[in-house]
């Protein structure tokens, strides 16, 4: 599973030839989340409330970027690196 950013003890991934509808991985700690890319909702597991609300903050700053990755490792397996939330 491709590592796409790290920021704040967050990783954010994505599976190769993962099922749609399109979304990203987020882990913190023990915690692990499904993040639809289109709605940036919650599509399956739990992060605690702030750590949900960085992630979201970010992925809205990079949707264009999470669709283009998505659509590339489904098509070709390549990714590319996503900035961190500063």
């Amino acid at each position: 599973m491709p590592t796409i950013s790290k920021f704040l003890g967050i990783v954010i991934s994505m599976y190769f030839n993962d099922h749609n509808p399109p979304h990203f991985h987020a882990k913190y700690n023990d915690f692990r989340a499904e993040i639809l890319i289109e709605t940036l909702t919650l599509r399956e597991g739990q992060l605690p409330p702030r750590i949900l609300g960085l992630v979201l903050e970010w992925a809205a700053e990079h949707k264009n970027e999470l669709l283009k990755n998505w659509n590339s490792l489904k098509e070709t397996g390549d990714f590319t690196e996503i900035k961190p939330l500063i």
